[in-house]
């Protein structure tokens, strides 16, 4: 009914007029309401469908199952669910199909990851007086100062997505990054922004398994993986192969999914969230940080720095924060849509 009554008044300014006139100031009210929300959810959708941190991301009218037909996602999600078993903390049943399903899991997830959460497939710390995309930015910039990054270094991410940590650090440090994804479909949209936004000569990206990885040894001075090689079915199959083509002194660091000191796993509501969390991010299970820790050195890493991100500042928002606000913006969303169809 909005619609067409708007229709109506740009075509005929006089009834504009006239109706406005008669209308009550009850009705008066009513207009001016149905009116802004109209301009503001228009001003959302046009900012964000054509501002720079949307430009080239899906529609939710383009959200594809990836590298999977579409005839077959149904039956692909179908098989991903039933790979999880039942009981807390089993996560997935048969380990020796881990790599197969994360490969699954991100065709699945990629289009709807850039549509609703960007390119860079992480959460971050949020920082006083910054946005998120601030935050994000310096979360990943903070990889390139830890390792002491600079122009000519060689450096590997582990797990890089469609690319987003790896255009910032290798924009930041001037070093070459190399990207290495399981997913074919993250190779081509990684690619794909990596040209359009013209870090190509600083950055390539390879389809493979980090846990095999297709490069000789002593290759890289650096590596990193950001909320990556808790994908692998064990740690020390995924460290012990960054360690193989670091080059000897080579640094690695990693944005590592693990359960504090404070996890209990005989509490069966931390026992759930665990579980969650795998099953929602295709993880075969959650390891402790103390196991993190000992699986590096048990491939020959020293290890330099262990660090909880949650708690360490005592100035900046926790990461979770961005899904409160996330479900705030769904909400707006929501609205905006339902003010169309009045």
């Amino acid at each position: 009914m909005v619609s067409l009554d708007l229709r109506k008044l740009s075509a005929s300014p006089a009834w504009i007029s006239d109706k406005w006139t008669a209308s009550t100031k009850e009705e008066k009210i009513v207009i001016g309401v149905v009116g802004a929300s109209t301009v503001v959810a228009t001003s959302i959708f046009l900012y964000r469908r054509y501002s720079e941190g949307w430009r080239n991301r899906p529609t939710v009218f383009e959200l594809s199952g990836g590298s999977i037909d579409k005839a077959k996602v149904k039956n692909e999600w179908d098989n991903y669910e039933s790979s999880y078993g039942k009981e807390a903390g089993e996560g997935i049943k048969d380990r020796s199909k881990t790599t197969q399903l994360v490969d699954v899991f991100y065709s699945l997830v990629t289009d709807i990851y850039e549509y609703g959460w960007g390119q860079s497939f992480h959460f971050s710390p949020k920082l006083p007086g910054k946005n998120w995309a601030s935050s994000e930015a310096a979360h990943e910039a903070r990889v390139a100062v830890e390792l002491g990054l600079r122009p000519g270094m060689k450096v590997l991410d582990c797990g890089c997505g469609v690319g987003g940590p790896m255009r910032t650090i290798a924009s930041v440090s001037g070093a070459h990054v190399t990207g290495i994804t399981i997913n074919q479909y993250q190779v081509d949209r990684a690619t794909h922004h990596n040209e359009r936004l013209g870090v190509s000569p600083l950055t390539d990206v390879v389809r493979g398994n980090f846990c095999e990885m297709p490069f000789p040894e002593n290759t890289f001075d650096a590596a990193y993986a950001i909320e990556a090689t808790c994908h692998a079915s064990k740690l020390e199959e995924v460290y012990g192969q960054i360690f193989k083509v670091l080059k000897p002194g080579g640094l690695f660091l990693s944005y590592e999914w693990v359960s504090t000191k404070h996890f209990d796993p005989n509490n069966a509501e931390h026992a759930r969230v665990i579980d969650e969390i795998n099953f929602g991010n295709g993880l075969p299970e959650m390891r402790t940080y103390k196991q993190a820790e000992e699986a590096g050195k048990a491939v020959g890493f020293k290890l330099v720095t262990s660090l909880d991100l949650a708690t360490s500042s005592k100035v900046a928002d926790g990461w979770w924060k961005r899904l409160d606000e996330l479900a705030w913006q769904n909400e707006v969303r929501s609205c905006g849509v339902w003010t169309f169809c009045l």
